[in-house]
């Protein structure tokens, strides 16, 4: 090969070199680039799911302090009308209930509401208390009875000397009045020896006992 065929050669390869080096080069800056890309794109989507995480938490306490208020106001409101509720019913109950028993033939003829008593830092009260010497009536009364409160009457007129001594040596009868009875308490309560009474839509309380029931002596 002559001198000027080698040199050709030469110079055709190191054209070759620069222009592969230049490529390289171009391609070495666009990889780069595109990892800056997308090191800036994992950097934006680590800080909106930051954001994201942020926001859910912030949604996710301010969505439960909302169900606690709105949790605490519906008890709130359901202790209100539960009280109201409550109070009208005595107030109907009351005023008819010396003449159901006479009719029924205990003989009451003394009547009183909400009777309270506290012994050891315990309370019980008594919604409406029927007595002569001889016989007490207590009448516990609910919007609507549960068989829960049935039980829980049973419960206070077994301790009830406890907290009231003047019924000692009396017989003493229960009664539970509801406007409405839920799961069979009125049946439940007739078999645990009470008065059942229950008031009409047009405000009229009725004894809905049989002329068949014998009611429980809970007196000592």
């Amino acid at each position: 090969m002559s001198t000027q065929s080698t040199q050709e050669a030469v110079a055709e390869i190191w054209k070759l070199f620069r222009e592969t080096g230049e490529q390289f080069r171009e391609e070495r800056k666009q990889f780069q680039e595109m990892r800056e890309q997308s090191r800036e794109t994992d950097n934006r989507l680590a800080q909106m799911r930051m954001e994201l995480k942020e926001e859910t938490r912030e949604r996710d306490e301010r969505l439960d302090r909302r169900f606690r208020e709105t949790d605490a106001a519906l008890r709130r409101l359901e202790g209100m009308f539960g009280i109201q509720w409550g109070r009208m019913m005595e107030a109907l109950v009351h005023p008819s209930a010396l003449q159901l028993f006479r009719e029924w033939g205990i003989d009451v003829h003394e009547s009183y509401r909400r009777l309270e008593s506290r012994v050891n830092g315990h309370r019980m009260e008594l919604d409406i208390v029927l007595e002569n010497a001889n016989d007490a009536v207590i009448i516990e009364v609910k919007s609507l009875v549960k068989v829960q409160d049935v039980d829980d009457l049973v419960t206070d007129l077994q301790t009830l000397l406890t907290y009231f001594a003047r019924f000692a040596g009396r017989r003493v009868f229960g009664g539970i009045a509801g406007l409405e009875f839920a799961e069979g308490a009125d049946i439940y309560a007739f078999r645990q020896g009470l008065f059942v009474l229950a008031l009409s839509g047009e405000g009229i309380v009725s004894i809905k006992n049989g002329s068949n029931f014998r009611p429980k002596d809970f007196g000592h």
